[in-house]
């Protein structure tokens, strides 16, 4: 069932929840860290997870502004793949320079579910259930290899 209360207030809901359930796990480098904001110690490099339309998502997504240099960071992953699967699974979606928007590009790692509804309460446990271990996985893999975009 949705809920009645507006729909930003329901998002604000889920990621104040699902922040405090994350809230007691420790990064892969051992300390603690806002889960639900997640910093990558890299300017045009982000990990951020969304609930919109019907779909959540999680994903590494590269922002250069220099597409080149954007290019040159996805190589660098591409190049990781094999240990990106190891440590994040196999079931994730790679898009180099993708258009979004008059002269913009994306380049990001993606993993999907589809149908689900943050307004919809019941909903939530599934998306968590989804979000939580890739999470914990990207940030193991970011702990490891980040360096490689440095």
């Amino acid at each position: 069932m949705y809920s009645k209360q507006p729909a930003t207030l329901v998002r604000q809901q889920f990621w104040t929840a699902f922040g405090q359930y994350m809230r007691p796990v420790i990064s892969a480098g051992g300390e603690k860290i806002n889960w639900v904001n997640y910093k990558t110690g890299i300017k045009f490099i982000r990990i951020s997870m969304q609930c919109e339309d019907g779909v959540a998502f999680i994903r590494i997504e590269l922002s250069h502004p220099d597409t080149g240099i954007q290019g040159q960071q996805f190589d660098e992953l591409l190049k990781l793949k094999k240990q990106f699967q190891e440590s994040c699974g196999t079931n994730w979606q790679w898009l180099k320079l993708n258009s979004v928007g008059d002269k913009k590009f994306i380049s990001s790692i993606t993993a999907c579910l589809q149908n689900v509804h943050v307004l919809n309460q019941s909903d939530w446990p599934a998306i968590i259930s989804f979000l939580k271990p890739r999470i914990i996985a990207l940030d193991k893999f970011w702990n490891e290899y980040q360096f490689a975009l440095q």
